[in-house]
């Protein structure tokens, strides 16, 4: 009597069990196989040919593609950083020799909008940053304005030395200090902030 009693119990709370696990053995199946399908995409949209990948197949270009390929980040850096450069130059001169600000002070301006206009194209085309979370994107961003920082203190004192002190052209000096800005930048990109 107890053992087809027992069986008919087991058998009774054993489907539902299994069907239960079964649902949620397939629940955990598809919920991977979104994840994997999501990740997929994110690398798919990675290997998208940006805009400058697009450039380089026209034809007049097509011949130097293979050059671009191989140095594409260096390339992009030199595009941007010297677009940076421009937008660091004009906006000193504009706060230093059109509005009368100190070159010191003139010089942080113009640094407020070289770094936000440096990090925004770094971000998105020199290094293609991988930062998917707020917590990478906090730590992308505070390691790349600490780099920008670092040599901020360079630059001031590059014209400090040359500019308040030795009575150099402010704009030359200027020059010369986003040139070695540029390279210590670069430096600090591709080895903290945006390494891989």
């Amino acid at each position: 009597i107890g053992s087809p009693l027992l069986s008919f119990l087991l058998c009774s709370l054993c489907t539902p069990l299994q069907t239960l696990l079964y649902e949620q053995k397939y629940s955990i199946i598809a919920r991977f196989e979104e994840e994997r399908i999501f990740y997929e995409r994110i690398t798919e949209m990675k290997k998208e040919k940006d805009i400058f990948d697009r450039i380089m197949e026209f034809p007049v270009l097509r011949i130097f593609n293979p050059f671009y390929k191989k140095n594409k980040e260096i390339l992009l850096y030199l595009f941007f950083g010297g677009l940076t450069f421009i937008v660091s130059i004009a906006s000193y001169a504009f706060f230093n020799i059109q509005i009368g600000w100190n070159a010191l002070v003139a010089n942080i301006g113009s640094w407020i909008l070289a770094v936000a206009f440096a990090y925004i194209t770094n971000r998105i085309w020199v290094f293609d940053s991988n930062a998917s979370t707020a917590a990478d994107f906090i730590k992308e961003i505070t390691s790349f304005i600490g780099g920008r920082v670092a040599t901020l203190v360079i630059e001031e004192l590059i014209l400090f030395i040359f500019i308040t002190n030795l009575g150099m052209n402010s704009m030359a000096v200027k020059v010369v200090a986003q040139v070695i800005v540029i390279v210590l930048n670069y430096v600090i990109s591709k080895l903290i902030v945006f390494k891989k």
